[in-house]
């Protein structure tokens, strides 16, 4: 007659026990997170990427001409956005006075190109005005004001909500001796 011993317990197959479930857990959690990390690489875009260098540089020299026509005119112009109305409303001026000639605002968004936004518009005679903008994001946007004939340019970063208003000024021109 055979009797069980009591110091050996019973042993049953591997996959009764928790142990080997708890140590292949840790590899298992790293395979479906670099399967993850993997899927997000290979769907988003590096829109940051440019094929021709030489041409943007050439692009790059005509802004900075127009950064220079903005800084003679002196322009001046201010905006604030209104989430209730959603509606973003300002001023623009040249040396103090109402500019009443159309113009557009572009609304980069830092990381995602799909998101930007133009407005085109065209103030009253006291230089104001109002544009609709649907729910702005919270985000920092990199706003560039155009001349309607793309002849100058004002451009500056906006962290929005952060700063409620915006006001972008030319550097003055300077003065040659």
């Amino acid at each position: 007659m055979q009797t069980a011993s009591p110091l050996t317990p019973s042993i049953g197959p591997w996959y009764k026990h928790r142990w080997p479930w708890l140590l292949m857990l840790g590899p298992a959690l790293v395979v479906v997170a670099g399967v993850n990390l993997g899927f997000v690489a290979y769907m988003g875009q590096d829109a940051m990427v440019v094929d021709d260098y030489y041409k943007q540089g050439k692009a790059i020299n005509q802004d900075l001409r127009r950064d220079r026509v903005a800084s003679a005119m002196r322009l001046s112009f201010s905006a604030a956005y209104d989430p209730a109305t959603e509606k973003l409303a300002g001023t623009l001026s040249s040396g103090g006075q109402a500019l009443a000639a159309p113009f557009s605002i572009h609304l980069a968004h830092a990381t995602q190109p799909q998101k930007d936004r133009k407005l085109d518009v065209i103030p009253d005679a006291a230089g104001h005005f109002s544009v609709a903008l649907p729910l702005l994001e919270r985000a920092r946007w990199q706003v560039v004001v155009e001349g309607g004939k793309r002849d100058w340019r004002l451009a500056a970063a906006w962290h929005w909500p952060r700063q409620q208003a915006l006001a972008i000024d030319a550097d003055a021109p300077a003065v040659v001796h």
